[in-house]
């Protein structure tokens, strides 16, 4: 047969979801298999969205429109009124899921052989959207030990290159939760204008801010041509079924090249964007958030406490999103994952995302794992503890070298 294209073996498979198959095995074994490898919340989606697509008049589900339903879009524009941000409805573009938005992203503001600086470590998808797009991943390495925040702006113009175009990051961050202080976007803002690159702001968990406060980039004049705001309604809404993203950019070429994108593509999921309309159209959605971000708060709070306990580990506690990239005692994180879904001999085990797969730096990451926060508080507790009685016993397990 053909060979396959290279950028499609070049796509790195995702480090969220490589080990499932270990994972499904481990069950039918007959094990409790806590999954804090993935951002999948466990809180049920508002009734008032389900409530709209359950109530939908519908006799042909037909194409939507390429930029999104109007009732959608019009939503849409009045939650970032209500965000601080006010942008017109053809500034607006809803997409198949944060995946798409960011794809379109790249795809608008880089040419093949381009490169788009991403701050690591990141959502590892940024790397597989890049690959398709034929773009390279530029890494800036932010540490634990300094809570994964960004490195000064001399650090920053060193990454730049003639060949740099993007910036790319979200915030609050996915794997890290690391909220940047305005210090860190106004040093964000200067490197773009300096090198005149377009600033690609992942916002997914904006709402999910528990220390500091988010101030979105596109609430900076200076930039607001420059800038993509990247959105879904995945987390928010614990939504991650309905695949609704959105693009935002107040920059009239930007979404004219977008929404070409928009047409070849055709549409997003009908159903998901009417039940974001009744969601937004229900008068009490903020409360409903509001209550959500509480949940996960507390469940960060209950996490870092049996973190602590826990020899060996290390982290800093997360100021948003609803992840922890925590430090392991051991040398391959990812074959302590694997071991403790293919050996560890307890009843119930845990699932992690390995570290390395979130830098794009060789040789980063290997003693590192993301943890996701999306469980009860019980479980997370029952979880926590398989981890701690996990790494006591792989520790005394034959070629399982701890690290220093």
């Amino acid at each position: 047969m053909p060979d396959l294209s290279a950028r499609s073996c070049a796509a790195p498979a995702s480090p969220i979801r490589r080990l499932y198959p270990l994972a499904r095995e481990a069950k039918r074994r007959g094990k409790k298999v806590y999954h804090l490898n993935i951002g999948q919340p466990d809180i049920h989606t508002p009734e008032a969205f389900l409530r709209g697509i359950r109530e939908a008049q519908l006799d042909v589900l037909a194409y939507a429109p390429s930029q999104g339903l109007e009732q959608t879009v019009e939503a849409l524009a009045g939650y970032y009124e209500r965000c601080g941000l006010p942008v017109g409805e053809n500034e607006i573009l809803v997409t198949t899921g944060g995946s798409e938005a960011i794809t379109f992203a790249l795809t608008v503001s880089c040419d093949p052989g381009d490169r788009v600086l991403v701050p690591e470590p990141f959502y590892p998808n940024y790397q597989g959207y890049a690959r398709l797009t034929n773009v390279e991943v530029a890494p800036i390495t932010t540490r634990r030990e300094d809570g994964f925040h960004l490195p000064s702006l001399s650090e920053l113009r060193r990454a730049v290159d003639a060949r740099t175009r993007a910036l790319l990051f979200s915030h609050p961050g996915n794997p890290t939760g690391v909220v940047y202080t305005e210090e860190e976007l106004e040093t964000l803002v200067e490197l773009a204008l300096e090198h005149d690159l377009f600033i690609i702001a992942d916002e997914v968990y904006r709402e999910f801010v528990y220390e500091g406060a988010h101030r979105s980039l596109l609430s900076y004049p200076e930039v607001e041509d420059r800038v993509i705001l990247v959105d879904s309604i995945s987390k928010r809404l614990s939504a991650c079924g309905a695949r609704v993203g959105v693009f935002v950019s107040r920059n009239k070429e930007v979404m004219t090249a977008a929404g070409k994108c928009a047409t070849i593509r055709l549409s997003a999921p009908t159903f998901g964007q009417l039940g974001l309309a009744a969601f937004l159209a229900d008068p009490q959605h903020e409360r409903v958030i509001e209550a959500m971000i509480q949940q996960f708060r507390r469940r960060r709070d209950v996490l870092c406490e049996a973190l602590a306990d826990v020899p060996g580990v290390t982290f800093r506690k997360p100021e948003g999103a609803f992840y922890i990239m925590v430090g392991l005692p051991v040398s391959d994180a990812e074959a302590f994952v694997r071991w403790m879904l293919t050996d560890f001999p307890e009843e119930e085990t845990l699932m992690l995302a390995p570290g390395a797969g979130f830098y794009a730096t060789p040789g980063r990451g290997g003693d590192e794992a993301r943890m996701a926060y999306v469980l009860n508080e019980e479980d997370l507790l029952r979880a926590t503890s398989a981890l701690h009685r996990g790494l006591a016993s792989y520790a005394k397990t034959a070629g399982a070298p701890a690290s220093p």
